[in-house]
């Protein structure tokens, strides 16, 4: 036991504590705890965003997802780019000096008219010129000693001392742009190596690249037989080329397809007409890729590191990769060798008004650093956009109530607590479907005859996508009546468009309306299933794959259980994980799928291909999932799909769409509504969904965005100076018993 003259000190202590405590206190409260960037950003000009996974590949050759492209299509530049504010959708250039026509001639090379039928053509010409100027990022591949040779080839662990990240290299340079550099970019697409998910559709169409892909294959596997036979038994494959990468020679095959023809020019020569491969002459897989940079990138002690092309590219947009954290953040810093693009001076009716052309000229871009946060969470990245902590939003379900109203003609617009921070709504139909899909191959839902088709037309009745829309996706779509979304060449709207076979158009509304579950059951009556039975009375069960792992998916599962249960179907629900249902799909092992197709570009063909016979996912590892295959279907395919867009081919594509209408090998689902959320401090946005360069042209407004930011998350201080009356209100009586013993 302490004791008497002890006492008034334990008392003075925890006044003195308590006071300090206080102090402590307050002043924690006079920053704001919350925020979520470093200081010296504040104020700063940086584009914030989000990403929920780490991109697979940042190599142009390899990435084609819409995630991939949202970090690829800000750093690589391929020959044309889509017009940033114009609709419809128009190229522009962007590296090439002009947008290259076609030049058509026949078997005995005459040259023919630009309309000629795809029959009489034997080759299409492409000539490419490069604008002036271009040049590549600053790199460790560039850089060279005083000898002009590069600082950093052959590296040993021992020159890899202190280095884990490619900004951790001492020297950096950069160079022009070679047409060669394109040139050697499709050679890679071609490469066995790189496994390019776009190699057998460019195969099709430029001339020698399916023999230059054999050769090379050719040479990869005489390289990997000489290795095995002088290892022996020991041979590792993938170990010795992990340690010893295998150099391919590109220049010891032919390949007509590809020449340079210039000092700032190439060629591209196509087998046949086919006008929409311009439209690929936009994606970042024809951007320029200079030979050191892949010389650089395949030495073994930066694979080792992870310093690979997929995580750090070599561009020359107008912006490169500072940081590549994928567990936390990638960050863009402005590319100081990009050429000076400027924003463009006209736009489409309305343009003007929103302000969308008060930068007309400015120098591209126009913020200087994009910083990409990961956010797995729904939630806090939502609550972090409401703080002013991310420049912009999507829409999930759980937030949608919270920022959006539907009117009672089905518009949308921003609850007043969105208007009230200023925060925009940018909406806009996708060229995109989301559908159901039968396997054609299966002897159940699948085949051609009549029994077939209505089977599957009940079902595609019966799953009300409407319905769905409004369960799932908040009103956010439009139910799709064939596989053309709005936009798209060949997308009919009213009663011309509607699906016979699904819906009927409704005069007196003025509207599609959806067939009776009635009518659906008269329907599998005729198919042999009354009330889901086959003739020997055994219930109907068809499976259903999908990779909707997660209790998330659970609802939109339950929904479609139930609505094949109003037919008398029992669905069998598999769910696995994304590579296993990816292996399902290619080896034709099961019978309803649900899948999606965002358009590479605007144009029929790109939606048509999703069900062309030579297509087909089990024969010939394509895009058809379903693996539909109708003879004259497939025949008006090869008639449309390098047609220019005349009358004549909007009437074949009207056929065309009937006949799959009628067989329904698809459950046409929706075209996805996109909604963005930016506020007030972004400038210049406008959707723009086939572009995927489309950051360079936001403009922030920092000052104010810092201003709101404090304004949005000032400190609460009055629990803090409750808890600190309480503090002092408790040390009071041991202060007074303490002056009481020492008296």
């Amino acid at each position: 036991m302490p004791s008497h003259e002890e006492s008034p000190g334990v008392g003075a202590a925890g006044l003195k504590w308590a006071v300090l405590l206080v102090i402590f206190l307050l002043a924690a409260a006079s920053c704001t705890p919350n925020h979520p960037y470093r200081p010296a950003e504040r104020g700063a000009d940086i584009f914030y965003t989000t990403f929920t996974e780490p991109p697979k590949h940042l190599d142009p050759a390899k990435a084609y997802s819409s995630d991939e492209y949202s970090v690829l299509g800000q750093i690589y530049e391929p020959p044309v780019q889509y017009h940033y504010l114009i609709r419809p959708y128009r190229l522009v250039p962007l590296t090439a000096a002009a947008v290259p026509k076609p030049v058509y001639f026949d078997k005995r090379g005459g040259r023919l008219p630009a309309d000629a039928p795809p029959d009489r053509v034997h080759r299409a010409v492409y000539e490419i010129t490069l604008a002036p100027g271009l040049s590549y990022q600053p790199h460790p591949a560039f850089a060279t000693g005083p000898d002009g040779r590069p600082l950093y080839m052959d590296l040993t662990e021992e020159d890899m001392k202190g280095i884990s990240t490619l900004g951790d290299f001492p020297a950096a340079g950069t160079r022009e742009v070679r047409p060669e550099d394109y040139m050697n970019q499709i050679m890679r697409l071609a490469d066995p190596r790189v496994e390019s998910p776009i190699l057998s559709i460019l195969e099709k169409y430029i001339l020698g690249m399916r023999e230059f892909s054999e050769a090379l294959a050719g040479e990869l596997e005489e390289v990997r037989k000489a290795r095995r036979r002088a290892a022996g038994a020991a041979y590792n494959q993938s170990v010795d080329e992990k340690q010893n990468p295998i150099e391919l020679d590109y220049s010891a095959h032919p390949f007509e397809g590809v020449e340079k023809t210039g000092p700032r020019s190439f060629r591209i020569t196509l087998k046949t007409k086919y006008p929409q491969f311009v439209y690929w002459l936009a994606m970042p897989f024809f951007s320029p890729m200079p030979p050191e940079a892949v010389r650089f990138y395949s030495q073994p002690v930066l694979a080792e590191r992870n310093i690979t092309l997929d995580r750090y590219p070599v561009g020359t947009g107008p912006y490169m990769v500072e940081v590549n954290n994928p567990n936390m953040e990638m960050v863009l810093t402005k590319n100081p060798e990009f050429r000076g693009e400027t924003y463009p001076s006209e736009g489409e009716e309305g343009d003007r008004e929103a302000g969308l052309l008060a930068d007309a000229g400015r120098t591209l871009p126009l913020i200087e650093k994009i910083v990409f946060k990961l956010e797995k969470e729904a939630i806090p990245r939502w609550n972090k956009f409401l703080q002013g902590y991310y420049d912009s939003s999507g829409l999930t379900s759980e937030s949608f109530d919270q920022a959006v109203t539907i009117s009672t003609k089905g518009d949308a617009t921003l609850t007043e607590a969105m208007r009230e921070k200023g925060i925009r709504l940018i909406t806009s139909v996708q060229p995109s479907t989301f559908y159901g899909g039968f396997n054609m191959l299966d002897d159940v839902v699948g085949g051609y005859g009549p029994r077939a088709r209505k089977l599957r037309q009940a079902i595609s009745i019966a799953l009300d996508y409407e319905e769905y829309i409004e369960i799932f996706n908040n009103g956010r779509g439009i139910p799709a009546m064939g596989p053309l979304p709005p936009g798209i060449f060949g997308h009919l709207e009213g009663p011309e468009g509607v699906n016979p076979f699904v819906y009927r158009w409704d005069e007196a509304r003025g509207r599609p309306v959806r067939r009776s579950l009635e009518y659906a059951r008269e329907l599998m009556r005729e198919a042999g299933y009354p009330e889901g039975r086959d003739s020997e009375g055994r219930p109907l069960v068809v499976t259903f794959d999908n990779p909707w792992n997660g209790p998330q998916f659970t609802p939109m599962i339950n929904w479609y259980m139930k609505r094949f249960r109003l037919l008398g179907i029992q669905l069998e629900n598999r769910t696995t994980d994304y590579n296993r249902f990816r292996e399902k799909m290619l080896s034709g092992n099961f019978q309803f799928f649900v899948w999606g197709w965002n358009a590479d570009y605007p144009d029929p063909e790109n939606f048509f291909f999703l069900l062309a016979g030579d297509n087909s996912k089990v024969k010939f590892g394509g895009e058809n999932v379903a693996n539909y295959s109708n003879p004259e279907f497939d025949r008006l395919f090869r008639r449309m799909e390098n047609m220019d867009n005349t009358p004549a081919r909007l009437a074949i594509i009207e056929r065309m769409t009937r006949i799959a209408q009628e067989d329904s090998p698809w459950v046409w689902g929706y075209h996805p509504v996109a909604f963005g959320l930016f506020h007030a401090w972004v400038a210049n946005v406008k959707s723009n969904a086939m572009a995927n360069n489309t950051m360079k042209y936001y403009r922030i407004e920092a000052g104010a965005r810092e201003e709101l930011r404090r304004a949005w998350n000032r400190p609460v201080l009055w629990p803090l100076a409750v808890l600190a009356a309480v503090l002092v209100a408790a040390s009071v009586p041991a202060v007074v018993s303490a002056r009481r013993k020492k008296v």
